[in-house]
């Protein structure tokens, strides 16, 4: 049944069927075939969002939203070039650890491509740096959005995998952190290498004005991991704060929003929930199906024989797996579907299901920054007017180094769990 289940799935991808319809159009061929009686679809349907941990995802996706327009990125970036504009090549640092800072806040890639682009492409092209290069870095540092915490991709593997949300968020700091690392080394190498300008010099007076300026936003990240890791509230309840606080801010202290505006970002983040909720409900039939047939454990067998039940083949198989998945496939479609294909085997191996999480999170992260689905270029694309092509080709160099990182935080686990263990004494 595995040949029909995955046969149909991608052969409804491959003629256009949106990825929702085409894992549960897949799952309900298999249950036909299979003479399954079709009663327990509804059921099994409305089981896949009956979980508290699912509420944060549509409320980060608003608070994303919320961060891109609402002047709360702008004045984060705004103080970042202040700090680091003067430097060579520091506007491609503020690129950099602006969506590190970001990431904090939207828990989503594409969001924090979207609130970075927005506030400092055109600086960018105003200091002469190449538009092309400029958009391939905002494209790739944007995956980091997805990989510090919070994050969407996180919950909803959580879900999947049974583990702590706050957990995996933790796990999720020293990887972010050395994708960003890796970027600002490279940034700092084009920009020597192609004799960026300057920035202008700001004075300390004009510094603590943006910080003040800046404050209310700087304060949201701290407000929302803080209240998670302090156990003040659980990751759901701080997606309801940073909505909250985010619409607070931008709405009463900068003044961005509209009644106008603000409905359409309901709207949008409704639409984009909508479409994620829609795929988890179908996927839970789909590993259904998994489950009954036993799919998984084939595949970890298969994959543990080629291995030779060696960890670092396996993780190595997994790794390629994911990246590639990541390169065809939206983010939480790929996360949906692989978690519980990948689970037996990492478990087979003494495998800790925390670590793969964030390895999972990274691989499909990268994708977001990889053609052809590539979410972060497309939005760099809308920002910039360029073709895809053009940023496609900078990024090469780009995605490489998150690579290296992504094989960094694979065989040497602890990356992974020394914060988690240390803090939390889980994992």
């Amino acid at each position: 049944m595995g040949w029909i289940l995955f046969g149909s799935f991608f052969a409804l991808m491959l003629i256009g069927v949106p990825i929702g319809l085409s894992i549960g159009v897949s799952a309900l061929v298999v249950l036909i075939v299979s003479n399954i009686p079709l009663e327990m679809v509804p059921q099994t349907l409305l089981e896949g969002n009956n979980s508290f941990a699912l509420v944060a995802v549509p409320f980060f996706i608003l608070a994303g939203d919320l961060l891109a327009r609402g002047g709360i990125s702008e004045r984060i970036v705004a103080f970042a070039e202040a700090l680091l504009g003067t430097l060579r090549g520091g506007l491609s640092i503020v690129s950099v650890l602006a969506s590190m800072f970001i990431a904090a806040i939207s828990g989503s890639g594409a969001a924090t491509t979207a609130a970075v682009g927005a506030s400092l492409l055109p600086d960018l092209k105003e200091r002469k740096y190449d538009v092309d290069f400029s958009a391939a870095l905002i494209a790739s540092a944007g995956t980091i959005g997805v990989v510090i915490p919070p994050s969407v991709p996180m919950v909803l593997y959580a879900v999947i995998a049974g583990e702590s949300v706050a957990t995996l968020f933790m796990g999720g700091f020293i990887p972010g952190s050395l994708m960003g690392l890796g970027l600002i080394l490279w940034a700092l190498y084009i920009a020597r290498k192609r004799n960026y300008a300057r920035g202008v010099r700001v004075s300390a007076r004009m510094i603590g004005r943006r910080f003040v300026d800046a404050l209310w936003g700087i304060m949201a990240p701290v407000i929302i991991l803080g209240g998670i890791f302090s156990g003040i509230f659980t990751p759901s309840e701080a997606a309801g704060v940073a909505v909250v606080y985010t619409i607070f801010v931008a709405v009463f202290i900068y003044r961005a929003l509209d009644f106008k505006k603000f409905y359409a970002l309901i709207v949008g983040s409704g639409v984009t929930s909508a479409l994620i909720m829609f795929i988890i409900a179908t996927a839970k039939v789909f590993g259904w199906d998994l489950a009954f047939y036993q799919i998984p454990q084939a595949i970890a067998g298969a994959i543990l024989g080629l291995s030779h039940n060696e960890p670092f083949m396996v993780y190595l198989l997994i790794d390629i797996i994911i990246v590639l998945a990541g390169m065809f496939m939206e983010t939480a479609s790929a996360l949906i579907i692989l978690t519980p294909i990948f689970i037996p085997a990492i478990l087979g191996v003494g495998g800790s299901l925390v670590h793969f999480g964030v390895i999972l999170t990274v691989g499909l992260a990268i994708g977001m920054a990889t053609p052809p689905v590539a979410i972060n270029i497309y939005v760099a694309c809308a920002l910039t007017g360029l073709p895809m092509g053009a940023i496609s080709r900078p990024i090469i160099p780009m995605v490489a180094i998150l690579l290296v990182v992504l094989f960094i935080i694979t065989y040497l686990p602890w990356l992974v769990m020394v914060l988690p263990q240390t803090f939390m004494g889980t994992g």
